[in-house]
C-alpha cells in the first residue's frame, strides 16, 4: 500500500482541525502520551460527569496520521459513556491489528473508520494508535505523567 493512499479526505481534513485541540476546562483526567520513535506527543483531557464524557480535547505535537487519529477518536467519543468508548478502542484495536470484526466497523468507528487502512503500513500504526492506548489509559484511571507507546 502506497502512504500516499492514507492520506484520504477525512484524515487530511482531521489532520489540519483545530475543533478537538484545546485543553478542557474542569478536565476530570489528563494523560500524556508519547512516541519517542517519531516524536509524536499528544495530552488527551476528558471530563467525564456521571460517567459520560461530555468534553475532550488534546494538545500536543505529531505527523497527520497522529493529529488525525486524535481528532476522529474525540469526535467519536464525546457524549459517549465510558464503556461505549472503551467498545470503540476494542473495535479500532481490532481493525488496527488487521483481525476480524464482527460488528459493521463504519457504524462503531464511524469516520474514524478511515484509518484502517494504516493496519497495512505497520511504520505508521504505532502514529494511529498513540492517542487510542492514551485514552485507554486514561479511562481506567492511570495516573502516570505519560504513556509511551513503543
Amino acid at each position: 500500500m502506497d502512504l500516499k493512499s492514507l492520506y484520504t479526505q477525512i484524515i487530511t481534513e482531521n489532520s489540519r482541525a483545530m475543533h478537538n485541540r484545546h485543553p478542557v476546562l474542569g478536565a476530570t483526567t489528563s494523560l500524556q502520551g508519547i512516541n519517542p520513535t517519531c516524536g509524536d506527543d499528544i495530552t488527551l483531557q476528558f471530563k467525564v460527569e456521571n460517567g459520560i464524557i461530555t468534553d475532550a480535547g488534546f494538545i500536543g505535537a505529531g505527523c497527520a496520521i497522529s493529529q488525525a487519529s486524535a481528532s476522529l477518536m474525540i469526535d467519536l467519543v464525546k457524549g459517549k459513556s465510558v464503556e461505549e468508548a472503551k467498545h470503540c478502542i476494542d473495535v479500532f484495536f481490532k481493525v488496527i491489528k488487521g483481525e476480524e470484526v464482527d460488528e459493521d466497523i463504519e457504524e462503531v468507528l464511524e469516520d474514524a473508520s478511515a484509518l484502517q487502512g494504516i493496519a497495512k503500513v505497520p511504520a505508521r500504526v504505532k502514529c494511529a494508535v498513540l492517542c487510542w492506548h492514551t485514552m485507554e489509559e486514561a479511562l481506567d484511571g492511570k495516573e502516570s505523567s505519560s504513556f509511551s507507546c513503543l
